[in-house]
C-alpha cells in the first residue's frame, strides 16, 4: 500500500472531489479479517515506536483529526491507539470553546495542548474549527473579542487567510521544535453520513450517539465541503500535509491510518538511549550490592 497516494503536501490544485470517498478499486479485495490482522501488526509497531519515543524524550506527535459529523473520528482514535502505553499519550475533544476560552486568543486552547517531549497527543477536531464552523457560521466570531470584527459584514476572505497563515506558522514552529504534525481529514461522502445517521435513529444501542445538532448541521453540507477544500488547499505544506482519508469504509480508513502513522514514526531517529560508561558502572556496583545481600 502506497499511502503517499493519500497525502496532499500542498502542490498542484486541491479539490475534494477528486479524491475518493470509498476503497480505492485496488484494495477491494481486502477482507475485513485482513484488515484487522494488519492493523493489529500495526499497532504493535506503534507500541514499540511509542516506547522509544518516550525513553528518547526529543521527538513528540501530534495526530490531529478533522471530518463531518459520523465521519469515525471517535471510532478511529479507539481502534487505531487501542494498546498503546496510557502514560504518554493524552486525547483530547475539543468542543464549543467556553466564556474563558473565548477571553484568550483564537489559537490558545489548542496551543497549550500541543504534546510534551517524548509523548502522543490526538486531538478529536482541532484549531481547525476556527476555519470550519466558523467559517460556515461567522456569527460565532463575534463572541471571540477580535478587533474590527463587530458584524458579520466585517468577516472577510482576508481573515480567513490570515488564519491559515497563522495555523502554517504555528505548525511550522511545532516541527522545528521536535513535534512531528500529522493531519487527517476523514473524507465521507453525503450518502455514508445519511446511512450512518439512520443507524443512530434506528438501533437503539446507538441512539445515544444521535444529535440534532448533526441534522441542522447537515442542511450546510456544501458550505463545510467548500470551507474544507479551501483550508485544506492553503495549509498543506511539506513538514505537515494533510492526508485524505477515504471513510466511507471505517475499517480500511483505519488500516491507512495505523499504516501512516507507523510510517512517519519509522521516518524518525528513534532509539533508546544510550547507557554511558559511568551508568554501567553504576549498574554493575548496584548488581554487586544487590547479590550480595
Amino acid at each position: 500500500m502506497d499511502v503517499n497516494d493519500f497525502i496532499y503536501a500542498g502542490k498542484g490544485d486541491f479539490k475534494l472531489k477528486d479524491w475518493a470517498t470509498d476503497v480505492p478499486k485496488a484494495y477491494r479485495d481486502l477482507s475485513q479479517a485482513d484488515i484487522k490482522a494488519s492493523i493489529a501488526k500495526d499497532i504493535a509497531e506503534l507500541v514499540q515506536d511509542q516506547a522509544m519515543l518516550y525513553a528518547q524524550n526529543e521527538y513528540s506527535l501530534l495526530l490531529i483529526f478533522q471530518g463531518m459529523d459520523a465521519a469515525g473520528k471517535d471510532g478511529m482514535i479507539r481502534h487505531v491507539m487501542t494498546g498503546i502505553n496510557p502514560q504518554g499519550t493524552e486525547v483530547i475533544s475539543f468542543k464549543q470553546p467556553s466564556l474563558d476560552e473565548l477571553d484568550h486568543d483564537y489559537l490558545w486552547r489548542t496551543r497549550v495542548a500541543f504534546p510534551r517531549a517524548g509523548n502522543i497527543t490526538v486531538f478529536n477536531r482541532s484549531h481547525y474549527e476556527e476555519v470550519l464552523v466558523d467559517r460556515v457560521h461567522p456569527e460565532n466570531l463575534l463572541k471571540e473579542h477580535i478587533p474590527g470584527i463587530r458584524r458579520v459584514e466585517d468577516v472577510t476572505q482576508d481573515l480567513w487567510n490570515r488564519r491559515y497563515k497563522d495555523f502554517r506558522q504555528m505548525e511550522n514552529y511545532a516541527t522545528r521544535n521536535g513535534i512531528v504534525v500529522m493531519k487527517f481529514f476523514l473524507h465521507l461522502s453525503k450518502g455514508e453520513q445519511k446511512k450512518r445517521f439512520l443507524d443512530r435513529i434506528n438501533q437503539p444501542d446507538k441512539n445515544w450517539k444521535f444529535s440534532a445538532a448533526d441534522i441542522k448541521e447537515r442542511r450546510y453540507w456544501d458550505d463545510y465541503q467548500h470551507a474544507y477544500e479551501d483550508a485544506i488547499a492553503n495549509t498543506s505544506t511539506a513538514n505537515a500535509p494533510w492526508h485524505i482519508i477515504p471513510a466511507d469504509n471505517k475499517w480500511f480508513a483505519r488500516l491507512l491510518v495505523s499504516k501512516m502513522i507507523d510510517k512517519r514514526l519509522d521516518d524518525l531517529p528513534l532509539a533508546f538511549p544510550t547507557v554511558t560508561a559511568e551508568q554501567k558502572a553504576g549498574l554493575q556496583a548496584a548488581l554487586e550490592e544487590l547479590t550480595d545481600k
